[in-house]
């Protein structure tokens, strides 16, 4: 290995220690019987027992995942339809306009989106609470869900579309038959990120909810601030970490499987 190979290694292996050191801190620290964390204090699994007895946080979990369900639902049918549009009619002046409008919450800040729903929403007089979050989620997420399935569009072959009509399938039975089995992988990336950022996000929720509406990602921001059962975070976390790597190493199964 000559010497100029080594710095690109090197530089790999210094940037994957930046990322992955503070998650083993984490892990770690969520066995650590020291409520600090700054000494250890030897192993425990008694922060794992208090994170299960926490209503407040199963709570949060709660609403997280219903907001994210409900509104990766919606905002999936929601950018498909949008993405159907931009490709049938591309071109067209108000396509364009289409297009504008559904690229600005990719590139608007989030504290401006989140500033402009609570207002609106405060004009409109509209309690702050879960729907108000599962609207504001949904108004972000389907733009996503749109520019991925329009990228899975702009790949598909309309002459099969095209063929199947000459063979006598109408509209309902080509859509179900070819073009829906041809574009599900867009849908369905787009469906997970569209789930992937509601569960995640922080700022606009932080602005748009309510008293009882608490979600994860402001459970966790108010216990740091107010350093509150930090330990508990940690497992948390840890197990969430657990969780995806469960998850990304099944879907991976089952994609060689298929």
């Amino acid at each position: 290995m000559t010497r100029t190979s080594r710095i690109p290694l090197a530089t790999t292996i210094a940037i994957l220690l930046f990322f992955y050191i503070p998650i083993a801190i984490l892990v770690v620290n969520s066995f650590n019987a020291s409520s600090t964390g700054g000494a250890w204090g030897g192993w425990t699994l008694k922060w794992y027992q208090k994170l299960f007895a926490n209503e407040e946080m199963w709570h949060a979990i709660r609403n997280s995942l219903v907001i994210g369900v409900t509104s990766t639902l919606v905002s999936t049918a929601i950018g498909t339809s949008a993405a159907f549009a931009l490709y049938k009619y591309s071109g067209t002046r108000i396509q364009k306009v289409h297009g504008v409008v559904l690229y600005m919450p990719l590139v608007v800040p989030e504290i401006l989106m989140g500033i402009s729903l609570l207002m609106i929403f405060m004009a409109v007089r509209l309690p702050l609470g879960l729907f108000a979050i599962f609207l504001a989620h949904v108004t972000f997420s389907m733009s996503y869900v749109a520019m991925v399935v329009l990228s899975r569009l702009q790949d598909f072959d309309a002459t099969l579309i095209e063929a199947a009509q000459d063979l006598g399938a109408d509209a309902w039975l080509t859509a179900r038959k070819i073009l829906l089995p041809l574009i599900s992988p867009g849908i369905v990336a787009g469906a997970l990120l569209a789930f992937t950022l509601s569960v995640d996000d922080f700022v606009i929720t932080f602005f748009v909810s309510g008293p009882g509406s608490t979600t994860l990602p402001v459970q966790v921001y108010s216990m740091i601030k107010h350093s509150r059962n930090l330990p508990i975070i940690n497992a948390l976390s840890t197990l969430m970490m657990v969780a995806t790597f469960v998850i990304v190493l099944t879907s991976q199964r089952q994609s060689r499987r298929a």
